[in-house]
C-alpha cells in the first residue's frame, strides 16, 4: 500500500511503454498507480447520469488512479484499455464470463475468458516516438503525411463532431479521424489544408494511412483463440456489462 494511501495499489505497465508521452509528463515511465475497487466505485457504475452521458468508465479509472496528475483523457486509447483491463482483473479477478455463440449449434453458450492473457502489442522498433508525430508516404499520391496518436480528449472530440455531422444527415467518420490524425501534408500544416486533403484522399491512400496508424498504435490485445464445438476460433473479448459489473449468478 502506497503511502498517504488507504488502500491496496498496484502498479500497472503501459503497452506504450510511455514512449508517446512528453518527457515531463508522469505517464513516461510507462507505469500508473491505480487503487484497487471498493463498492464507493462501484457506485459509479450505476449512475444513469454517466452512463446516459457515456462517461462512466472514464470516471471510474479517474477514480482509481492514484496521480491525480494523470487523467485518463491524457492516455492513448491502448493505453486506456490496459489499465482497465487491469482495473478489472484487481477488482474481480482474471476470469470473465460471457456468452459466445457455438458455430455448430448456433447456441449461446457460457465461455471463460483469462484476461491475464491479453499480450500488449509490441511496438515497432524501427520508429522514434518521442517526437510525437510520424511521417508516411501514401502509397498512390506519394504526398508526404506526418500524423500523430490520438489521447482519449481527441477521441471524444472526433466522436462529438462524428454525431453532429449525422445530426445533418452527414456520415463522415473517415474524413473526421483523418482531419485529426493528420498533422500535415508535404509541410503544410494550416487546418484548412488538411480538411480539404482528408476530404479528397484517395480511398488507397486513406486504407493505407489507416493500416499504418494501427501498426504503430500501442495496445493490448483484446481477442483470445479459443476452443467452440472442437473448433479453435479467434474472437474479440466482448465488452459486456459484466466486465465491471459480474452477475452474482455465475
Amino acid at each position: 500500500m502506497s503511502e498517504g494511501t488507504q488502500f491496496p495499489t498496484e502498479m500497472v505497465d503501459l503497452p506504450s511503454l510511455g514512449k508517446v508521452y512528453p518527457e515531463n509528463s508522469p505517464l513516461s515511465s510507462g507505469k500508473v498507480e491505480i487503487k484497487y475497487m471498493t463498492a464507493k466505485e462501484e457506485d459509479i457504475l450505476t449512475s444513469e447520469n454517466l452512463i446516459q452521458k457515456g462517461v462512466v468508465l472514464d470516471r471510474l479509472l479517474d477514480a482509481l488512479l492514484i496521480d491525480k496528475a494523470v487523467k485518463v483523457d491524457d492516455l492513448v486509447l491502448g493505453d486506456k484499455n490496459a489499465v482497465m483491463v487491469a482495473a478489472r482483473i484487481l477488482a474481480y479477478g482474471a476470469d470473465y464470463v460471457v456468452d459466445i455463440q457455438d458455430p455448430t449449434t448456433q447456441e449461446m453458450v457460457p465461455y471463460t475468458f483469462d484476461l491475464t492473457k491479453c499480450a500488449f502489442k509490441e511496438l515497432p522498433e524501427d520508429l522514434d516516438y518521442s517526437k510525437g508525430q510520424f511521417s508516411f508516404q501514401l502509397p498512390v499520391s506519394k504526398n508526404t503525411v506526418t500524423f500523430k496518436l490520438l489521447t482519449g480528449k481527441e477521441e471524444k472530440q472526433i466522436e462529438r463532431d462524428i454525431k453532429s455531422f449525422k445530426k445533418t444527415g452527414t456520415s463522415a467518420e473517415i474524413t473526421t479521424r483523418l482531419r485529426h490524425l493528420i498533422t500535415s501534408v508535404d509541410g503544410n500544416t494550416e487546418a484548412s489544408a488538411i480538411s480539404n486533403y482528408a476530404n479528397n484522399m484517395l480511398s488507397k491512400d486513406s486504407l493505407e494511412l489507416r493500416k499504418e496508424v494501427l501498426r504503430i498504435t500501442p495496445d493490448i490485445e483484446m481477442s483470445q483463440e479459443i476452443d467452440l464445438g472442437g473448433e479453435m476460433v479467434r474472437v474479440d473479448i466482448p465488452l459486456t456489462v459484466e466486465f465491471f459489473w459480474p452477475s452474482t449468478d455465475r
